[in-house]
């Protein structure tokens, strides 16, 4: 990628281009109003955005609640993978629950995606378990991945 990536917090100016992205990322995508509410009412939820030039490429979100962060999604456009665009997104985001107090962070993925395992694990994520039929698109486990922030 000849641009460099940008990180910032999302705005409800940035759906239009966060929708793309779910949409390219996800069989079962989010609603917009799912993000509205995310943005607007969630006190808990903090997302951020990264960019290449003007053109939103993926994005993530994380639930801050007292000590703990739970990331609840990871998305970056196909035409951007395998470029580290997850990997800024998730470290802004881990750097951002610690500077808010989070000790742990979790998240599930899909058991079948060993790329997003394979990356949480370069960051110190290690299973802590399955939820059984976790994604309602074809009820797919879910590993649940925990890492202490340091």
């Amino acid at each position: 990628m000849g641009e460099e990536v940008e990180i910032r917090f999302m705005d409800l100016e940035d759906l239009d281009q966060v929708m793309e992205v779910e949409h390219n990322c996800f069989p079962s995508p989010w609603s917009r109003g799912a993000f509205v509410n995310e943005l607007a009412s969630n006190q808990f939820a903090y997302y951020l955005v990264a960019l290449s030039g003007k053109r939103i490429i993926g994005y993530i979100g994380v639930w801050i609640i007292i000590d703990e962060a739970h990331i609840t999604n990871v998305a970056v456009h196909s035409d951007f993978r395998k470029q580290g665009v997850g990997e800024q997104l998730l470290q802004s985001s881990m750097a951002l629950a610690k500077t808010l107090g989070a000790k742990k962070i979790t998240l599930e993925v899909r058991v079948s995606n060993e790329p997003a395992k394979r990356m949480y694990s370069k960051f110190g994520f290690e299973n802590g378990g399955i939820r059984k039929n976790y994604y309602t698109d074809n009820q797919e486990d879910a590993q649940i991945m925990w890492v202490v922030l340091e």
